[in-house]
């Protein structure tokens, strides 16, 4: 699938926002996680804890998935591929993994979210670590997915090679079909052109029989 310069660059903007946004998202769940751990005032502790599942729902899910289908359509729609390239193959996964794990993981913000509303219960055992802990562990899955789509390094798969080597072979023939195309084309010009002059001079020789007999 070859997609249009306008279809391009459209999903490599939402490709980019989408992938940035979800960037910036988990250095804000950083915040929220690292001051529920480390403020005092109750009320900022359970409100971010309650914060954490809504947030995860229309600002984190949302923007994993338009990165992970943006991506997807632009490998498919570009000579990069899913799988010709070790940085795609591996951003891909990155960023399927990262999505994945986020899905599971909204459980536990509703669980913490029901904790956290309940007055009775003591901050202490509101206040829970596994939100930064996650949250660092999504920043340097992220990170990495960037420096791959940054650098590109590694080079082809051989999958990619063997592809590459079938498209250039592909090509090889369409120019050979091309050039013998041409030249057959050179030939039947060439061949008219004669049988032109012959019919010419056969008409004129022709004339020349027929007038000389006439004469006689």
């Amino acid at each position: 699938m070859t997609m249009t310069s306008a279809l391009r660059r459209f999903t490599v903007t939402a490709h980019v926002t989408s992938s940035v946004g979800w960037l910036g998202a988990v250095l804000v769940f950083i915040t929220l996680a690292g001051t529920a751990l480390t403020t005092e005032d109750e009320r900022v502790v359970r409100g971010a804890y309650l914060l954490m599942a809504p947030a995860g729902w229309f600002v984190l899910v949302p923007l994993a998935h338009a990165s992970l289908l943006s991506g997807i359509v632009l490998s498919l729609g570009t000579a990069w591929g899913l799988f010709r390239h070790y940085w795609v193959a591996m951003k891909l996964a990155i960023t399927a993994f990262a999505t994945v794990i986020l899905l599971v993981y909204m459980g536990t913000f509703r669980e913490m979210a029901g904790v956290a509303a309940d007055p009775v219960v003591d901050l202490d055992l509101v206040r829970n670590p596994s939100p930064l802990v996650h949250a660092i562990l999504a920043l340097a899955l992220l990170v990495a997915a960037t420096v791959l789509a940054i650098y590109k390094p590694f080079g082809m798969t051989p999958y990619g090679t063997r592809q590459l080597a079938v498209e250039r072979a592909r090509q090889r023939a369409v120019s050979l079909a091309a050039a013998t195309d041409r030249v057959w084309n050179r030939r039947a010009l060439y061949l008219v052109a004669a049988l032109g002059i012959l019919l010419a001079v056969a008409m004129f020789l022709a004339h020349q029989l027929a007038g000389t007999a006439l004469h006689h």
